[in-house]
């Protein structure tokens, strides 16, 4: 029998991961509890959509049950999950039509009184094309920009979770940055 660490206050990563493959479901439900708010922000940042966010973090959470084998436990699960939503979440992206339906659109945005159509829909554009923008980065250079700023993850995290060197994560970065500059600057008036 497995050690029951993960049911205590401190989860134990590894612990938590033998237990469900070992075949205990509640341990992974529990993964789900403790992660699964996290992974659809993560999606909802990028997607921009919560429908697809949703989807997103369902196929994330899929992944990460058939693949929890593979997880090597030199990183903290929480940034595992975060590198499996990103790439999911960008892999919608790019099979995604340039569309958005109405149905999406925030009735309590809209309702507000106080709201100018004008500048939520130029914001609604500014945020699509950044996230564009990042999905056409080179894969090295989206996947730190994405877990970064996306994902929420220091530096060291995601060093962890990619196994590349600081100094590597640090200059993706800064490289993934310099290409999006020219999506994010205002244009002159």
């Amino acid at each position: 029998m497995y050690d029951l660490a993960w049911h205590d206050e401190g989860v134990d990563d590894r612990a938590l991961v033998d237990a469900v493959l070992d075949g205990d479901r509640d341990a992974f439900e529990i993964v789900v509890e403790r992660e699964s708010a996290a992974v659809f922000r993560v999606c909802l940042r990028i997607l921009g959509r919560p429908r697809d966010a949703e989807d997103a973090t369902q196929e994330t959470l899929v992944t990460a049950f058939r693949s929890l084998g593979t997880y090597r436990g030199d990183g903290s699960l929480h940034a595992w999950l975060m590198r499996i939503a990103t790439r999911h979440a960008f892999r919608k992206v790019s099979q995604r039509r340039p569309t958005a339906p109405l149905d999406e659109v925030g009735e309590p945005i809209l309702a507000d009184p106080g709201s100018d159509p004008a500048r939520l829909a130029l914001a609604a554009e500014r945020n699509a094309g950044i996230r564009g923008a990042v999905s056409s980065l080179p894969e090295r250079y989206r996947e730190v920009v994405a877990l970064r700023f996306f994902g929420e993850m220091t530096l060291s995290e995601i060093a962890d979770v990619t196994g590349r060197p600081v100094n590597t994560v640090k200059t993706h970065l800064r490289r993934g940055l310099e290409a999006l500059r020219p999506a994010v600057e205002e244009p002159p008036r």
